[in-house]
This record gives C-alpha cells, sequence and structure tokens, in this order.
C-alpha cells in the first residue's frame, strides 16, 4: 500500500476513535451504578413470586398491584411495640419530601404483615391509614407469606411470650420494587428519612435513565 495513503487511513482511523469517544464522555454512563448513601443497588433483583393475599380493604391483592408504581415493602405486623410503627412514620415522611416528584414516580409503601392470625383487613386498615392515608397492607397464607419472604431475602419467626401469648421477630429491612415488579434495592435500619428519600431519587433517575 502507498505510504502516504496508510498514514492517511491510519490518522482517519485515530481521529474517528477520538471523536467516539468524546462523544461517549458526553452521554450519561447507563452502566454505572447509582450513588447511594444507604441502600443496596440490586441490578439483576428477582421478580416477585405469584402470590394470592387480601389487602387493607378486604380486596385481593396479587403480584399485577405493584406493577406501574414503584414499592417499598416492609414485613411488620399490627401490635409491633416498636420497629414497625417507627418505621411506618419514616416512611411516612420520605413520602412527604418526594411530593415534587411526578405522581407516578412518587412511593408507594406496602406493609406485608407476619402474623396473619391476628392482622386481618379489619386490623390493618386504621393500623396503615394512621401513618400515611395512602399506605397500603396484605395479609394472606403462612405459605404465600413465607414464599415472598424467601424471593425478597426477608426473615420472620414467632416468639412465645410468658403467660401462652407470642410476639414475631421479623427483618426491619426496606425492599424497593421497580414499576417493573422487581426487587431494585434493599436498605437495612436504622432508617432515616432523608438518606432514604435521596437514595430513591438515585434509584429511580438510574431506572428512568437505563
Amino acid at each position: 500500500m502507498n505510504p502516504r495513503l496508510l498514514r492517511t487511513l491510519l490518522l482517519a482511523t485515530a481521529a474517528f476513535l477520538a471523536a467516539l469517544l468524546g462523544a461517549r464522555a458526553l452521554l450519561p454512563d447507563r452502566a454505572a451504578p447509582p450513588v447511594l448513601e444507604r441502600a443496596v443497588w440490586l441490578p439483576d433483583g428477582p421478580p416477585l413470586p405469584e402470590v394470592a393475599f387480601v389487602d387493607e380493604a378486604g380486596a385481593p391483592f396479587d403480584a399485577r398491584r405493584l406493577q406501574g408504581r414503584w414499592t417499598y415493602v416492609f414485613f411488620g405486623f399490627a401490635s409491633c411495640p416498636d420497629i414497625c410503627p417507627t418505621t411506618l412514620a419514616t416512611l411516612a415522611s420520605v413520602r412527604s419530601s418526594l411530593r415534587d416528584l411526578p405522581t407516578e414516580l412518587q412511593p408507594e409503601v406496602l406493609l406485608v404483615t407476619v402474623d396473619p392470625s391476628r392482622d386481618d383487613a379489619t386490623r390493618l386498615a386504621p393500623y396503615v391509614r394512621h401513618f400515611d392515608p395512602a399506605f397500603h397492607a396484605v395479609t394472606g397464607n403462612e405459605a404465600g407469606l413465607a414464599r415472598l419472604a424467601s424471593v425478597l431475602g426477608a426473615a420472620y419467626a414467632r416468639v412465645p411470650l410468658a403467660g401462652g401469648g407470642y410476639t414475631m421477630d421479623h427483618t426491619s429491612s426496606l425492599f424497593l420494587l421497580g414499576a417493573d415488579g422487581r426487587l431494585v434495592a434493599t436498605s437495612g435500619s436504622p432508617h432515616d428519612a432523608e438518606v432514604i428519600a435521596r437514595d430513591y431519587r438515585a434509584l429511580v433517575a438510574r431506572g428512568m435513565a437505563h
């Protein structure tokens, strides 16, 4: 090949590669993970299993109800003395601080009771609505609860009390589902409303750019 032609081709190739790299530098890196303070991003989080629950209004509730909106899932129970009311109050503050987002991007909150033998719809409705009228809760059979908890990575156990009663030990983490119904991130306690809100904004921005 003519040396001059070869040199011209090499220069043109180098210029093309430089232009390509420069253009990529100007574009957002869609593969980059979101910058989070406490939450753990799960880019390959699992979809929810098929579940047959009942919500706080007594209506059937399945996994399709969790599609189309971002949702924080929290496992707890209505007679929980401390962790549950504190966490639900924190989530109410989170929702309040995110009201500047478009309605479809504001998070929903779903309490999944780990005490289905005591927590029916009539008990769950006033409990969750005390914290935020928009909160939802579900109850169901033990098999469905165990299946959902296993997929999301939650744990719970019945703890006998003196005198014949019992309480429940349970995971205090939050599980964030994306609009596609998949697990996007988890966030462990202690929970801070401002940190959760900032992490949520980062996760939603990452999800919208994907």
